[in-house]
């Protein structure tokens, strides 16, 4: 028995909903594997360089899985994180205004890459209670277009979602773009109020499971912090 209309409406909205989402899905992955691949091949340029050889600087890449790597240089760890879900963008979004977007509205469905910024003795020494910082996320659509929400280097440059197409270049560039914020992004020194106070449990326990945490940015922000994001935020492109 053939389904009525109505319900023939349905199958073919679920079904044309789920061919856009394994699009998405596909390009963000072939995007995640192109991350792999170049972040592999930056670490081989290095160990290859003379830089490298005079030097005691590390700079390695780590595959963490399917949907994640691990690339670390000079006591940081940048960990790219690929999300398995498709998105779409809020309706007050920026993107949302764009004619890119109302002239499709299929092309606002994204898939997600978080990068996020790690100390690396963080790792090394197992303290878990540590913290790493989101420094940017990258969306990818049907289109393999993409834009950037993120910090300084990373939010700035790339935000043209409508002419930007993701490719191993761009891969790169936005790669070196977070490995240049990252360097820039320094530790800073915990309040004092914060670590005024030690329990006899806490200095009992190893470093393994230190229960302090760390963190570049921890309780607070200098007033030039404040400065430099109020900054960012006046200076900050719209999405084009």
């Amino acid at each position: 028995m053939e389904p009525d209309q109505l319900t023939s409406d349905l199958f073919q909205a679920i079904i044309a909903k789920n061919t856009l989402k394994q699009s998405v899905y596909n390009n963000t992955y072939q995007t995640f594997a192109i991350f792999k691949s170049i972040i592999k091949q930056l670490a081989k340029e290095f160990q290859d360089s003379k830089l490298y050889k005079s030097s005691n600087v590390t700079f390695e890449y780590k595959n963490r899985g399917e949907f994640e790597v691990e690339l670390k240089f000079a006591g940081d760890i940048l960990i790219f994180m690929m999300h398995t879900n498709v998105f779409e963008f809020s309706r007050d979004h920026e993107v949302m205004k764009l004619p890119y977007i109302k002239e499709d509205s299929d092309r606002s469905y994204c898939g997600i890459i978080n990068i996020y910024n790690f100390l690396g003795d963080s790792f090394k020494y197992k303290r878990i209670n540590d913290l790493g910082y989101l420094i940017g996320r990258v969306f990818i659509n049907k289109d393999t277009h993409y834009f950037i929400e993120g910090k300084r280097e990373l939010g700035q440059l790339y935000r043209s979602f409508d002419k930007a197409l993701m490719s191993e270049e761009a891969a790169r560039n936005l790669i070196t773009s977070a490995v240049t914020y990252t360097l820039n992004f320094d530790l800073l020194t915990p309040p004092y109020e914060e670590v005024k106070l030690l329990t006899v449990q806490q200095i009992q326990t190893t470093l393994d499971n230190m229960k302090i945490r760390t963190g570049k940015r921890l309780g607070f922000k200098f007033q030039a912090d404040r400065e430099e994001e109020d900054a960012e935020s006046d200076s900050m492109p719209p999405v084009l």
